[in-house]
């Protein structure tokens, strides 16, 4: 990441602020944390980059803020991506066992490989597989299958994709400040990272976090990830409806929710007023609490009707036994925690990133809008534990990078594996298509010979 091996960069591009941290593994392997900057954020609307220079320009600030607080240079970084476009779908696979019908973890590699093969919609990239479980010859729930014996090997899995239009976007802004993308992790999962407990996984839980432009959900059951979801509202969507209701302007409504918003107009104080100053001579203007708290309420149970149609599309809604985490600069808003529990019937909590972080850590990374920065940095450590098929294709989206303003150099790619054990055919896959591909290409070749 810099001049030290062991140090861990990431960006966290939001819609309100964008947040440089920078960490270090240990000897022990605990995650240190040497520092946090933030500035506000522009150019990014609903976790989407739509101006690049904008978002370029703050993202060098913040980058040269870190850099000079903890007197180094970093060179390469993990970013968050999250946004209107990120989608998800569920993929079994199969393929047969041929080598003494002993599962081995090449069989379960080349399954999960299998996964970026799958075809999707033009101009969409899977930009995460995760493993559910396994089925060994019928026998389902498997979750560790190397070792077992069996003759026909089924994976499901969880897929994550995004728009390739904004994976671009992301990466040009990373190589304009003149640092290396070392891959995206989705913001779901990094905030989970930070706020979840591993009890609270095994049990089942839904994690949410509200955001400036959009509402993070990931659900939770038996230690897996099991659905994830980005809403494309947030925390501005309701300062517009504050605007737009009271006729003030955007700042000040964003200080009437912060300062006086509550998700609960029925527990409001009828007989509390807030005075905002008039503009240019008109006059001041009252505005009730209980007014605000019922136009704040009206969008929050919007949202959270999003939400609950997320956990019910999962089909774990009746498995969540740990309830429901709430983080984001969201979960700040009075009263929002009984609001959900009233509307879900789940139990909630406020998710605070303060677990599995040494060092000197400043006040602000206690707070649940920092979760995904804290979490960006904690996935980014467990990153190069498990490299395969993905960062090859994150290079193979769009070939003309190498024509970008700023030349970086190339990431060291992933280790390969036996080009000969790779070339053999002694195995079996469910890769129909594929086959038929060929055939169909074998065909033509012929014709051509013959003609």
């Amino acid at each position: 990441m810099s001049h030290e091996s062991k140090i861990i960069a990431a960006i966290d591009i939001g819609t309100t602020k964008i947040v440089a941290i920078v960490g270090r593994t240990t000897e022990s392997g605990t995650l240190e944390m040497l520092g946090m900057e933030h500035v506000p954020s522009s150019g990014v609307k609903r976790g989407v980059v739509l101006n690049i220079d904008e978002t370029v320009a703050a993202v060098t600030q913040v980058v040269s803020r870190i850099e000079e607080k903890l007197d180094l240079k970093l060179s390469d970084v993990y970013v968050g991506i999250a946004g209107q476009h990120i989608k998800s779908l569920r993929n079994r696979g199969y393929r047969f066992i041929e080598k003494g019908y002993e599962i081995t973890q090449e069989d379960v590699d080349h399954l999960f490989d299998d996964n970026y093969k799958i075809p999707v919609e033009a101009g969409e990239k899977i930009m995460h597989v995760i493993p559910q479980d396994y089925i060994v010859d019928n026998e389902m729930g498997v979750k560790h299958p190397v070792g077992m014996s069996g003759r026909r090997l089924e994976g499901n899995f969880h897929i994550v994709l995004g728009r390739i239009a904004s994976v671009k976007n992301i990466e040009k802004c990373i190589r304009r400040v003149g640092l290396q993308l070392n891959d995206l992790i989705l913001e779901p999962l990094a905030s989970s990272k930070s706020v979840l407990t591993d009890e609270e996984k095994e049990a089942g839980v839904v994690l949410v976090d509200i955001g400036g432009g959009t509402t993070d959900v990931a659900v939770f059951y038996d230690g897996i990830i099991r659905h994830t979801a980005v809403i494309p509202f947030g925390g501005n969507v309701v300062t517009s409806d504050i605007k737009e209701g009271c006729s003030v302007l955007y700042k000040q409504a964003e200080s009437l929710k912060v300062q006086f918003g509550s998700a609960m107009g029925d527990m409001a104080r009828e007989d509390m007023v807030v005075t905002i100053p008039g503009i240019a001579g008109w006059e001041p203007k009252e505005i009730s609490f209980k007014s605000l708290a019922y136009i704040i309420q009206a969008r929050m149970e919007e949202i959270i009707d999003y939400v609950t149609f997320q956990i019910e599309s999962s089909g774990h809604y009746d498995k969540v036994g740990a309830g429901l985490v709430l983080t984001g600069g969201g979960a700040l808003l009075k009263n929002l925690p009984q609001l959900i529990k009233y509307r879900t019937g789940l139990d909630v909590r406020v998710g605070l990133p303060d677990k599995s972080l040494t060092g000197n850590i400043p006040a602000e990374a206690h707070m649940p809008m920092y979760a995904t920065s804290v979490g960006l940095l904690m996935s980014a450590q467990d990153r190069p534990v498990r490299k395969l098929i993905e960062p090859q294709l994150f290079g193979e989206v769009e070939p003309q990078n190498q024509a970008l303003e700023t030349p970086v150099e190339p990431r060291k790619p992933a280790p390969k594996k036996d080009k000969h054990k790779r070339e053999k055919m002694d195995y079996i896959t469910g890769d129909l298509f594929g086959s038929l591909k060929k055939s169909i290409a074998g065909i033509f070749d012929e014709r051509d010979v013959e003609m």
